[in-house]
């Protein structure tokens, strides 16, 4: 374990919304921090400005507040209540005019940090570790083309490396636009991960990445090294397809004098989708935006997150934040990677929903609502507060989503219409039916409204019932919902109150006179 303090950053390129994988590695950040005593901090990679979106900031600024992880330093919304608590330095971002940035270590946006690149970029080049490169790209893909032919693996031929200082200084002055290369030592390069164990790689192996772009933009390579480096970074968290750079990152370290300053690297397996193939924007859902609109409660969403990436090894599987806090265990992280099943999702979504209250529910459930037809199309007194709360007492066993309330349920709201076939109990006639249907009515009236509780409804029904439950039972449920499938007929009754409730009636008797 490194002695530093514990500093982890969550670092996404805004480039549109925030991708469920974003999101699972903020998650393993967030739980690292927390646990270890130390600092979650945000920082935005944009340093490749022609995937730069609108927005895109602001939006993953909300996502991390909508999940409850909440971090210490780094970019804020104006008006940010921790803004005001923050015993940190706080500026307002050059870049993005709607933010403030608070912490010691920033600016937090890359884009505001290339006078940084370039001096590392600059050291590098006077020392002789990295050189100019001023190929055109139409050559670098007639050389990619050549070795592809040759069946070798891509990489930059150091044609520049053979230029005089004569030359490269005239080139310069001529306006020749070029890129700084890091000049890959001869060697071998160890290290250790977290997750993936002891790892040695053949320097020779490695290209010449470029480490400043011809823009004055830093490529990944040196902006992750510099910022991680003058940020304290710890503990860089971050997917498995980045495990073949970190030879180069490890080199870049070195190669700058900060081999002490070398974090833990924890490199988590992907996101699958049932053809075991990466998670992707093209082919699949992927979008925290998308499952926050499909009704899954954030509980369920990272619950289902941190399964796919740790595994507690037990049978525990339902965890809130906190709880995911006090158990987590960096040793227990997965190495293979877990598919995404929506179907698993809605499991585990289901089983915190079963914890929350009625009124949380009704609070995260109402957006959703009103953007239904039948709650739109619904009289006033089923849209109150008490009635949908009464909904959702008789759904909560039930519900996987919030966008479910009601939909399953929709009589609740609306004039129920039938065939009257769907009233009778097995080989009942309308004659027998009609009976039981009267029977019913008179106990629900006998109950007053003070006593129009579930519990005193179906105490009194299954009294008159006796051992013929579905005789009496069956046409009620049918009456009082028009339904082949719902809730006890006692839940209806109590929703839908003694009024409603026998008019329903009245209405089925009708159908059978």
């Amino acid at each position: 374990m490194n002695d530093k303090k514990v500093r982890v950053r969550f670092a996404p390129s805004p480039t549109g919304y925030v991708h469920i994988g974003g999101l699972k590695t903020a998650l393993f950040d967030y739980l690292i921090a927390k646990k270890l005593g130390g600092d979650f901090i945000l920082r935005v990679e944009d340093t490749d400005q022609k995937r730069y979106i609108e927005g895109s900031v602001e939006e993953l600024i909300k996502v991390l507040e909508w999940a409850g992880m909440n971090y210490n330093e780094g970019p804020f919304l104006k008006g940010d209540k921790r803004q005001a608590t923050s015993d940190k330095k706080i500026i307002d971002s050059k870049t993005y005019p709607g933010i403030i940035e608070v912490g010691e270590y920033g600016p937090y946006i890359q884009s505001e940090r290339l006078e940084l690149y370039k001096k590392y970029a600059d050291q590098l080049v006077s020392e002789g570790k990295a050189y100019y490169c001023f190929c055109s790209s139409e050559r670098l893909e007639e050389l990619r083309n050549q070795q592809t032919e040759r069946k070798l693996a891509p990489k930059y031929d150091r044609k520049c490396l053979e230029l005089s200082k004569e030359e490269i200084e005239a080139k310069i002055k001529n306006g020749e636009k070029y890129v700084i290369r890091f000049k890959i030592p001869e060697g071998k390069t160890k290290f250790k991960d977290v997750v993936y164990g002891e790892m040695e790689i053949d320097n020779d192996t490695l290209d010449d990445q470029v480490l400043l772009k011809s823009d004055g933009f830093p490529t990944y390579h040196l902006a992750v090294v510099v910022d991680d480096t003058l940020m304290k970074i710890s503990h860089v968290i971050r997917g498995v397809e980045w495990l073949p750079s970190t030879p180069k990152h490890i080199l870049l370290y070195q190669a700058l004098g900060l081999e002490n300053e070398i974090p833990e690297f924890i490199h988590m397996p992907n996101m699958l989708n049932k053809d075991k193939k990466k998670l992707s924007k093209r082919r699949d859902s992927v979008s925290v935006e998308d499952f926050r609109l499909q009704g899954f409660p954030k509980e369920g969403i990272l619950n289902y997150v941190l399964l796919l990436g740790w595994n507690p090894k037990t049978e525990e599987e339902i965890f809130t934040l906190s709880e995911m806090v006090e158990r987590f265990d960096l040793a227990k992280m997965n190495r293979s990677g877990g598919v995404f099943d929506i179907e698993r999702l809605a499991w585990v979504s289901a089983q915190h929903i079963k914890k929350m209250s009625v009124d949380k529910i009704y609070v995260e459930s109402l957006e959703f609502l009103k953007e239904k037809d039948f709650y739109k199309n619904a009289t006033l007194e089923k849209k109150s507060e008490e009635y949908l709360k009464k909904i959702i007492t008789v759904e909560h066993d039930r519900l996987a989503k919030f966008t479910e309330v009601g939909e399953s349920n929709q009589f609740f709201f609306m004039e129920i219409d039938y065939e009257k076939e769907i009233l009778k109990w097995k080989d009942s006639d309308d004659k027998a039916t009609k009976e039981n249907l009267e029977k019913a009515k008179n106990v629900l009236m006998e109950v007053s409204e003070g006593d129009w509780k579930k519990e005193i409804l179906e105490e009194k029904l299954l009294k008159e019932a006796g051992d013929k439950r579905g005789d009496l039972l069956f046409p009620l449920r049918a009456a009082l919902t028009g339904a082949k499938k719902s809730p006890s007929p006692f839940e209806c009754a109590w929703v839908l109150g003694k009024t409603e409730s026998l008019k329903r009636i009245e209405k089925a008797l009708e159908k059978l006179n």
